[in-house]
């Protein structure tokens, strides 16, 4: 046990930030303006990790964690603290990758977007392990800073209902004869269906097959198999059921979509994003916008609803053609344009082929997106608007740093989403205006 520290704020990870003897401690389970012991598991010569110990000066922001599995389950790292105080918290740290790593300052912090902070999740990769020693099947997310299995029998974050089949599954699982060769659990919800995707090493026999007919009867689930890689998965039982999707009613869009493609987690919010970018982008008919890393159309298809004309760039090919199959059975398709693109590797002689665009939105995976805004060349095809979206505060910085002080963009506004509460993803918008 080490001596107490006081926590001057959180990191990216959601741990608690504190100095001693001139090393920076990071502190699982600490919170901003406590005071606390902590024992150290790993010992650097700049810093160290470390767990909390004793808490002596408690602050107003830590609550009662909800779920019985918080500490040992590593789906969440941030229930001792109250929802709101995650998101101001969550703000804190967008703005300190502005300044450290940008070198740049939003005009205006926009207010953050808030949701449900429990059963918000419709999208989740459990871990699977047939423990045989005890005899059971393991189904949950990751230990904290291990590759053992949570032994999870709910989980908060999750759909109540959803939530309610974690003991079953496992009781289905183990009485499968291939028990020891599922990996993997996905589940990717729609406004209407429940898909859950088995990762199988090894063909079910006839018996097992019949007993996920039985569970997915008797639960209202639909099952996928998945054989291989992600572009294995196939329906396997119901066969006639309902098409996977969600639907953006404030724009008239509905998306269909496979259950391992990339959706977001959190369709509330979703909906407040588009919503926040729609209105942020102020699409004009006749205008010509483009969309990175446009995935299926979740931003391209509200935006080409108000009369835009919307060219859809992603890295995917097969993404690609379901967007624009998106965009068909919209209504939307001559208002939309889908390109397969490289988007890690173009240049400005790229860019400049694609023509004058007045508005550009980029919504790019943790990663950033260098090459794009680094691509922005000729000052007459420079947008007059960017929206970016980010799950990274530290690339969308990196970024930032070149659309000011390279490409002569201000920093009008930023702000948080909060997409996945109690866990340390940040999710956050910005907006930038040419000079």
């Amino acid at each position: 046990m080490n001596n107490p520290v006081v926590i001057a704020s959180l990191d990216q990870e959601g741990r608690g930030v504190a100095q001693a003897e001139g090393k920076i401690i990071f502190i699982e389970g600490a919170l901003p303006g406590e005071t606390v012991t902590y024992d150290t598991y790993r010992n650097k010569p700049s810093f160290e990790l470390a767990k909390i110990g004793r808490i002596i000066k408690p602050v107003f922001t830590r609550v009662t964690p909800q779920c019985k599995h918080f500490g040992v389950c590593g789906g969440c790292s941030l229930q001792h603290m109250d929802a709101r105080a995650q998101v101001a918290a969550k703000q804190r740290v967008l703005e300190d990758n502005f300044k450290h790593i940008g070198k740049v300052k939003p005009e205006v912090m926009l207010p953050a977007i808030y949701g449900e902070v429990w059963g918000y999740r419709y999208r989740a990769r459990f871990s699977v392990r047939y423990v045989a020693k005890k005899g059971g099947v393991l189904i949950g997310f990751h230990e904290k800073r291990s590759s053992f299995v949570a032994d999870m029998q709910i989980c908060k974050i999750m759909p109540p209902h959803i939530s309610a089949l974690i003991l079953p599954l496992r009781e289905l699982l183990v009485n499968l004869s291939i028990r020891d060769q599922i990996p993997q659990l996905e589940v990717s919800l729609g406004d209407k269906v429940n898909v859950m995707v088995l990762r199988i090493m090894e063909e079910p026999n006839r018996a097992d097959k019949e007993a996920l007919k039985v569970f997915a009867d008797h639960h209202r689930i639909q099952f996928f198999l998945q054989p291989g890689g992600a572009n294995t998965a196939y329906p396997f039982y119901p066969l006639d059921e309902t098409e996977l999707s969600y639907t953006l009613p404030e724009f008239n869009i509905s998306i269909p979509f496979h259950p391992t493609e990339f959706t977001q987690v959190n369709p509330t919010m979703n909906r407040m994003l588009v919503r926040s970018v729609v209105n942020l982008l102020n699409p004009q008919p006749k205008e010509r916008m483009a969309d990175f890393f446009c995935g299926l159309g979740n931003f391209t298809l509200p935006v080409a609803r108000h009369g835009t004309k919307v060219v859809g760039y992603e890295g995917n090919s097969e993404t690609v053609q379901r967007a624009r199959v998106n965009a068909k059975r919209n209504k939307l398709e001559e208002n939309t344009q889908f390109i397969k693109a490289n988007l890690f590797e173009i240049n400005e002689a790229w860019m400049e082929e694609q023509g004058f665009f007045s508005k550009m939105l980029i919504d790019p995976p943790r990663d950033g997106a260098a090459a794009v805004v680094n691509a922005l060349g000729k000052k007459g095809l420079l947008p007059k608007r960017i929206v970016y979206v980010s799950c990274n505060p530290a690339t969308l910085a990196r970024d930032a740093e070149v659309l000011v002080h390279m490409k002569n963009y201000r920093l009008r506004a930023a702000g948080v989403i909060n997409m996945f509460p109690h866990t340390a993803h940040i999710e956050s918008i910005a907006l930038f205006d040419k000079l």
